[in-house]
């Protein structure tokens, strides 16, 4: 196997945002409304290129403001410059100052769109307060339906996350074999994976071991990993906001036939979900591929979670995979396929890869192979 080397291209295209607040523009009008006031920062970041801790983005219909404090400043109009963004930037030293800019842009507006999802009832109840002759409307997924597909230089970015994930797992995965507790192995692979460009983890790793591993989301802690071990990790990268998102079950030692069965029925389910992958395809649709797998296999019961969701700018985002969902998956877009099996007490298993969508089906983002026995050492085996 030849493994990536995990550095994160010095080619990687700039994120350009231009066109972006057309998009938004379009999605709003459905909802009635002139202009929307984007709360939430990522969604700021999405349609501004603005990294700042504190900003709102005010979208009207001739322009992009972003309202920020005087921390910000020259940040924003420099990150703003860099992305392509038809946008400009207003300050304010205070939280008054700046709901006061909002005011002074907002006035003259019919109906404003807040997030729904992102503005508390207090927040709201302060917006009406503060422009009592605008109507303000609820939106829901104005912005974050328009992130759902990603353009090339937003999938380069996940894509290099995920080579450097890889790679760090493979540069690591030696020391499974030394009985670490579940926190020294997280902490190392954390640490290649910041050793190789990354910013950071995507999320909290995750190293479920031996009983553990019948847990989902368990939190490494103080466990040593021992023979006749599955080891859940779930583990990613990021790269200039955007993540990566794998799993592997690795077994420490020859697998019993319990095992071998459990992780290859896991195997299997995620192979046909990867294949239930294509534009045009109802999510539900992938979910049922895995489910079906495993349920003939007795396990149904065991398998406790969706089958995926997207990967963007949040590990956890649009589109959802799961038996409820009523989405279509849409060329251009990255999304997790990850079953699971979880058995109390005997352990677990999961598989998981990063998937693009496309017209044709998918094109696989995580490069580590299911079988991890190529990443140990010759000196080692």
């Amino acid at each position: 196997m030849t493994v990536p080397t995990g550095v994160v291209p010095a080619t990687l295209a700039p994120l350009i945002v231009s066109g972006r607040d057309d998009r938004v523009r379009a999605a709003l009008s459905t909802h009635g409304a002139e202009a929307l006031v984007v709360s939430s920062l990522t969604n700021v970041r999405w349609l501004t290129g603005f990294t700042g801790s504190a900003g709102r983005a005010v979208v009207l219909p001739d322009e992009v403001v972003l309202i920020t404090d005087g921390r910000y400043g020259d940040q924003a109009a420099d990150q703003l410059t860099t992305a392509g963004a038809a946008a400009r930037v207003v300050v304010g030293r205070s939280a008054g100052a700046q709901d006061q800019l909002l005011v002074d842009l907002v006035r003259d507006v019919g109906v404003v769109g807040l997030e729904a999802a992102h503005v508390s009832w207090a927040d709201q109840r302060r917006y009406a307060q503060l422009v009592p002759g605008v109507e303000l409307v609820p939106t829901a997924g104005v912005v974050e339906g328009e992130r759902v597909v990603k353009d090339p230089a937003e999938v380069a970015r996940i894509e290099a996350a995920a080579a450097i994930a890889s790679a760090a797992l493979a540069a690591v995965y030696d020391q499974l074999f030394g009985e670490p507790s579940e926190r020294a192995f997280a902490l190392a692979l954390d640490t290649e994976m910041r050793r190789l460009g990354a910013d950071g983890p995507s999320f909290d790793t995750i190293v479920a071991s031996g009983p553990n591993s019948a847990l989902p989301h368990h939190r490494p802690g103080a466990r040593r990993i021992v023979a006749g071990d599955l080891v859940v990790l779930d583990f990613g990268a990021l790269v200039d906001g955007y993540h990566s998102d794998m799993t592997r079950t690795a077994v420490v030692g020859d697998p019993t036939d319990e095992q071998a069965e459990l992780l290859a029925v896991v195997t299997e389910a995620q192979a046909l979900g990867v294949a239930a992958v294509r534009a045009g395809v109802a999510a539900a649709e992938v979910d049922l591929a895995c489910r079906e797998r495993i349920e003939a296999a007795g396990w149904g019961d065991q398998f406790t979670h969706g089958t995926g969701h997207g990967v963007g700018l949040l590990i956890h985002e649009a589109p959802w995979l799961n038996a409820a969902s009523t989405e279509v998956l849409a060329e251009g877009s990255v999304v997790t396929v990850e079953p699971g099996v979880y058995r109390v007490p005997s352990g677990g298993a999961r598989v998981e890869d990063s998937v693009l969508v496309t017209a044709e089906g998918c094109r696989p983002l995580t490069p580590t192979p299911k079988d991890l026995s190529c990443l140990r050492s010759p000196r080692t085996t």
